[in-house]
């Protein structure tokens, strides 16, 4: 049976503070497998407006489930994205609802599965679980119903905020590291020409302006010639 703890072990599974979303939702798969009674396997999707799904699987034959979902536009997960609630399917030998999918669920050993929806804005995350038994899995457990929150919690805030501080940090760096091309740069042409910080920046400013070029990529020819002075710095390529 699920352990008392399964939401909370589920929040620090899935914590993103260094773990991307595909990584999150394969901890996911895999502690839903391992802790909610009746499970043999499960499916985890991450929908993100305007983008691909993301999901991953805890056995190598249910990723062709989701697959089978996408290309025909029916099942439990579009269902469950629909109506905000649970889709269960008690048996998918008596299955109507979702022809496609009930045959590729019975060629995979599936004869049960239950779906739930986590919703944030345009965002979503779908939790498939699937049973070898019919009529073995409850979509009212308490546990599946924590266990998708704390995820939904997790993956659509944190991990967010995490891409965000990725991309912030990416940024970060690539100005610092322009800063620091373009006060060598400006070092050199200091030396070489005898004159001020403000002096060898505006001449760095007016070359950029004169070839079209950025000035970091001007500082870059410069640290490249050694100090040679601006006039002598091509026009042609890029370094």
């Amino acid at each position: 049976m699920p352990r008392s703890d399964l939401a909370q072990e589920a929040a620090e599974l899935l914590s993103v503070a260094n773990t991307s979303g595909a990584r999150s939702l394969n901890q996911l798969v895999v502690l839903a497998a391992r802790q909610v009674a009746a499970c043999t396997g499960a499916t985890a999707v991450l929908w993100r407006s305007g983008e691909p799904p993301v999901y991953a699987a805890s056995h190598p034959d249910l990723p062709g489930l989701a697959e089978v979902e996408f290309g025909c536009g029916r099942g439990p997960a579009i269902d469950a994205l629909a109506g905000g609630g649970p889709v269960s399917c008690p048996d998918t030998l008596d299955e109507t609802r979702w022809p496609e999918y009930a045959s590729a669920a019975l060629r995979c050993g599936v004869r049960c599965c239950v779906t739930l929806a986590y919703q944030s804005g345009a965002d979503a995350v779908t939790l498939s679980l699937f049973s070898a038994r019919p009529r073995s899995l409850e979509s009212g457990q308490l546990a599946l119903a924590e266990l998708l929150t704390a995820f939904g919690g997790a993956v659509m805030g944190n991990a967010a905020e995490y891409g965000d501080a990725c991309r912030a940090a990416l940024h970060w760096q690539a100005a610092a590291e322009s800063r620091a091309l373009v006060d060598q740069a400006k070092g050199m042409l200091m030396q070489a020409l005898g004159c001020t910080a403000e002096a060898a920046l505006a001449r760095m400013r007016q070359i950029s302006q004169e070839q079209n070029l950025r000035v970091t990529d001007v500082a870059q020819r410069i640290i490249d010639s050694r100090g040679t002075r601006p006039a002598r710095v091509k026009t042609t390529g890029t370094v």
